[in-house]
């Protein structure tokens, strides 16, 4: 396949906070249609807008047409380049180690202090336990639910020789 040929990317303007409707409206109606549409993107922090991929901009039109709160498809084809950095699952390394002390950015359990207890890679997941409970109870976590205030390390005076 071609470059040029390839799939098209297409902006869809939407009313706000309504993207997560729309996208189930033109998913439904790309398939019952069978239309080209091969994936519909909401970029995280983005609102008023969702991303279409799709084999021409016809495709793209009659999945978004008559569905409630879609404003229409923007004239100009979007570059994959313009919107990468809103959708790629970026993959860091989280420099997270056992016994860091870690404050919850997130959940029910947020601005709360917490000790790394284990660590789950593969899940992308961390065991705490709760440094203000009176009994500590594990609880596991989202890796990006937390961010590292504290390492055991950072707390031995350097000795001198």
């Amino acid at each position: 396949m071609e470059q040029g040929n390839g799939p098209h990317i297409f902006a869809l303007r939407t009313t706000a906070n309504r993207e997560e409707q729309v996208m189930g409206f033109l998913t439904s109606n790309a398939q019952k249609k069978g239309l080209n549409v091969y994936s519909v993107i909401r970029p995280h922090g983005m609102r008023g807008y969702i991303f279409l991929e799709a084999s021409s901009k016809t495709d793209a039109e009659q999945a978004a047409f008559n569905i409630p709160y879609a404003r229409g498809i923007l004239k100009k084809e979007v570059d994959y380049s313009e919107i990468e950095h809103m959708l790629e699952q970026v993959k860091t390394e989280v420099n997270i180690q056992k016994n860091d002390i870690v404050e919850v950015i997130s959940g029910p359990f947020k601005r709360e202090k917490a000790k790394i207890v284990r660590i789950d890679k593969a899940k992308e997941e961390v065991v705490v336990e709760l440094l203000q409970a009176a009994v500590p109870i594990p609880i596991t976590v989202k890796m990006d639910a937390v961010k590292v205030i504290r390492r055991e390390t950072d707390e031995e005076e350097p000795k001198e020789v």
